[in-house]
């Protein structure tokens, strides 16, 4: 006789479901991807069949971790663009990604990451992350509050960065404070990372630079002092020059 599965039992396996994730993703935020499967069912307070019994495998249960918070901060983003201006919806959610993979650093491994995650509920997270960071990016970008030399590879990096100084930092206020400088240059106030005008490469060299490239130049003991480290730079300096 088959055995009939009632409302309730539904209900139960779905808490116990769900009291497993949480327990998994603190556990994997405090001591990594290694914690054994037995001690995650003692944080849940379920046994270890319970967890066997939704997630077969290690691999399984950490790609369901990871689906869930990605699936969570999708929901965030997509809350932010429907309430919020774009460049206000944007930066809130680039903040967001950030926080949230300061106590999760896997995170951050796999938004960057590719082959290693196959499994196609991970693999379509993931995509919508993408896909939402775009929609948001365009839509700050044509509204003026971004720069337009950037793209979304280019802010996932980013704030995998980010998510970094925020963990190196004891202090959380001083961490959000270098995020916030480092999400400044993203506004489009002019350009700061030509090499001529980013830093005092003359002044940082330990003796005579390069006036264009910065690189430290041999000194001869006879003739005149070189200002640039071969033709290349010489051609480009030249041609920067304002015409007589």
């Amino acid at each position: 006789m088959a055995t009939v599965i009632g409302a309730g039992d539904r209900s139960d396996a779905r808490r116990n479901r769900a009291k497993v994730l949480s327990a998994a993703g603190e556990a994997f935020a405090e001591r990594g991807l290694d914690v054994p499967l037995g001690d995650i069912a003692r944080r849940a307070g379920v046994g270890a069949g319970t967890v066997y019994r939704h997630f077969p495998t290690k691999h399984s249960l950490v790609e369901a971790v990871f689906a869930q918070q990605l699936g969570e901060l999708v929901a965030s983003g997509e809350r932010r663009m429907s309430r919020s201006a774009p460049t206000e919806a944007f930066f809130g959610f680039v903040l967001d990604v950030i926080d949230t993979s300061r106590s999760r650093t896997t995170i951050c491994d796999v938004m960057s990451a590719d082959a290693s995650w196959p499994r196609p509920v991970l693999t379509a997270t993931v995509a919508r992350l993408h896909q939402l960071l775009t929609v948001l990016l365009d839509a700050a970008q044509r509204a003026g509050g971004v720069r337009p030399d950037v793209g979304p590879d280019d802010i996932v990096a980013l704030t995998v960065g980010c998510a970094a100084m925020m963990t190196a930092r004891h202090d959380r206020a001083a961490g959000l404070r270098l995020v916030r400088l480092t999400l400044d240059g993203l506004r489009p106030s002019g350009p700061v990372t030509e090499a001529r005008h980013f830093r005092d490469v003359r002044g940082s060299a330990p003796g005579p630079a390069c006036e264009e490239c910065g690189a430290v130049l041999t000194v001869h003991p006879t003739g005149r002092p070189a200002r640039y480290c071969g033709t290349t730079c010489r051609q480009r300096a030249h041609r920067r020059r304002p015409a007589p």
